[in-house]
């Protein structure tokens, strides 16, 4: 892991906790916050992915110039 992942992984766990504490003010059934509390993280792993896969790509193409 390289430095400059550091704060973007920091602020995604923070923006997971803050809708985690988002989710808990609706106090829902357990099933129901679990079934969010997957959809929000499939959310936030997707993003984390799609960036991380731009910033490789950039990097690549900036090889091959």
């Amino acid at each position: 892991m390289s430095p400059e992942m550091l704060i973007p992984i920091i602020s995604s766990i923070g923006w997971l906790v803050v809708v985690g504490a988002a989710l808990a003010s609706y106090r829902l059934e357990w099933g129901q916050m679990a079934r969010m509390a997957l959809v929000w993280l499939a959310i936030f792993v997707g993003l984390y992915v799609l960036v991380l896969w731009f910033m490789m790509a950039q990097d690549t193409a900036g090889t091959l110039v």
